[in-house]
């Protein structure tokens, strides 16, 4: 592609001046000291209804909420902390990172560098390395990846391609060569620590299933549609983040589990700004962007009636949520767009 530029506020004609896009996007520590400190208290919280529960029917609906409480935030930090702008402070940065990233089953430096991918190339067929369904998307692959199936799958191969260096040409397109070595020895301690948490219970130790592997799992089908959302019915190949990505309005406790990234419009706009920062950062380009669709049960729900009358042949005109007009069609053969890159 000679022509192509990296997707961001220049590749969209979205503008605004430096004075405001420095002060945005100044980074500090004590908005992500708070914000590790209030999932910490969460936790501590919904695991003690775990605990409480234990031997009765009620253990899992609390490990349902502890579990979407402890994936979610650990999606979004590592998120967050691959980029580097949760915290002022680099130590604080790589420490959130290593374990976020741990509960959200990703070697750091891949999620570090296949996410510097994905904005450089956000939905570029053939080119942007997290691109987590065929497209267009169908209710089967849909329904499969919000039970967690097909991103586990994808965590464990990559781990695996890491850990014995049967690195694919997509890994070794987006990552220096230099870390290469470092995500192998990444990926074998992450193995042997997961390896070690799945034996514990042969020796008695039950703790890590109730507060760990099970509310991990029981929490992926949040964290997944968030993760659909971001850019599915939208644009691909387009030099626009305003083509490709959605932003969402939602409350106060999705916002915080999420660390706005809500706002996704924006934060592919401007990846240099951080989490606390977003909601002003949204606020000053609110003129030049898409409106956001409304709700983020509301645009899961669309997304899955579009998929689901897609794969049953009807029309796939969504009622509010934006649409790329290729992707609306009265039915008829599902014609291949692309396919996944994960």
């Amino acid at each position: 592609m000679p022509d192509y530029v990296p997707t961001n506020a220049a590749s969209s004609g979205v503008r605004l001046d430096k004075k405001t896009l420095k002060s945005i996007a100044t980074r500090t520590d004590r908005p992500g000291l708070i914000w590790l400190a209030q999932w910490t208290l969460g936790l501590v919280a919904t695991g003690t209804l775990v605990w409480a529960a234990l031997g009765t029917v009620w253990v899992w609906p609390a490990m349902l909420l502890h579990g979407t409480l402890l994936t979610v935030p650990a999606y979004a930090a590592s998120h967050e902390t691959a980029h580097g702008t949760a915290f002022r402070s680099r130590w604080l940065n790589e420490a959130v990172l290593w374990v976020s990233s741990f509960i959200f089953i990703e070697e750091p430096l891949h999620r570090r560098y296949s996410h510097t991918n994905h904005h450089t190339h956000t939905w570029h067929v053939g080119e942007d390395s997290q691109m987590p369904y065929n497209i267009p998307l169908r209710f089967a692959e849909w329904f499969a990846a919000t039970t967690g199936i097909i991103p586990l799958i994808y965590h464990v191969k990559v781990l695996y391609v890491l850990a014995t260096r049967n690195f694919s040409d997509m890994i070794l397109k987006f990552t220096p060569e230099p870390e290469l070595p470092k995500m192998t020895r990444n990926a074998r301690i992450m193995i042997a620590l997961y390896v070690l948490i799945a034996v514990l219970p042969l020796a008695g130790i039950w703790w890590p299933v109730w507060f760990i592997i099970l509310p991990r799992v029981l929490g992926t089908p949040v964290m997944i549609l968030l993760v659909l959302i971001q850019h599915a019915e939208l644009q691909e190949n387009s030099p626009s983040i305003l083509e490709s990505t959605r932003s969402f309005t939602t409350n106060r406790v999705m916002a915080f589990l999420y660390m706005n990234m809500n706002n996704h419009v924006e934060h592919h706009l401007y990846p240099q700004v951080p989490f606390h920062a977003l909601p002003k950062l949204a606020e000053a380009v609110k003129d030049q962007v898409p409106e956001p669709d409304h709700g983020f049960v509301r645009t899961c729900a669309e997304l899955g009636l579009v998929v689901l009358r897609r794969s049953l042949g009807r029309s796939t005109k969504a009622p509010t949520i934006r649409q790329a007009p290729r992707m609306i069609t009265d039915g008829g053969p599902i014609h291949s767009i692309a396919q996944k890159t994960m």
